[in-house]
């Protein structure tokens, strides 16, 4: 059961960290070069993200500095952060795009708390897979005969354990990201 439970734990970590990523996402008023992750460039011929045309970077607090290497890619750049549904309105200047990050109204907070929340939800749902894959392994190893009902029940309380420390880590980081989101 020690491999099967170093997979659950290896899995419940991965859910924790896709969730870091998706809220690392998340525009708080303070540049972060993770904003434009998940921007996808229409770039020789093919779907790029961002990172791979171009260097980010965070000259200051409230802005963001996208270089890009190839001059021909600029207009295709532009165009993908224009559309990303992000807020974002670059600033031309040769192969360098500045994107000023503007204060974010009440509104915007709360729609990117409603976000934080559904990302946390996909976090927990997938943490309760894992849990679930965990408790049906326990189940057919008893049912095969490799384990007895106390194992069983020890395995279960191992499984239910780690997968509400998880679930405590994430309502953490959500509290955490909330209150970053919220503050003026």
């Amino acid at each position: 059961m020690n491999g099967n439970f170093d997979d659950l734990k290896r899995r419940m970590d991965g859910a924790v960290a896709a969730f870091k990523h998706d809220l690392a996402s998340l525009r708080t008023g303070r540049a972060s070069s993770n904003l434009l992750d998940a921007i996808q460039v229409q770039a020789y011929g093919t779907a790029m993200p961002i990172n791979q045309v171009a260097t980010v970077s965070v000259p200051e607090p409230r802005m963001i500095s996208v270089s890009i290497w190839d001059k021909s890619m600029v207009g295709a750049v532009d165009r993908a952060i224009r559309e990303s549904n992000l807020g974002f309105n670059p600033i031309v200047d040769g192969t360098n795009l500045r994107i000023p990050l503007p204060e974010l109204n009440e509104q915007r907070r709360k729609e990117l708390v409603k976000i934080s929340h559904t990302y946390a939800e996909n976090a927990r749902v997938a943490a309760r897979h894992v849990r679930r894959d965990g408790m049906e392994a326990l189940k057919k190893l008893e049912k095969d005969g490799e384990i007895g009902e106390d194992d069983h029940r020890k395995h279960t309380d191992q499984v239910q354990k780690l997968t509400d420390e998880t679930i405590s880590m994430i309502d953490s980081l959500l509290s955490e990201k909330e209150t970053e989101i919220m503050q003026v």
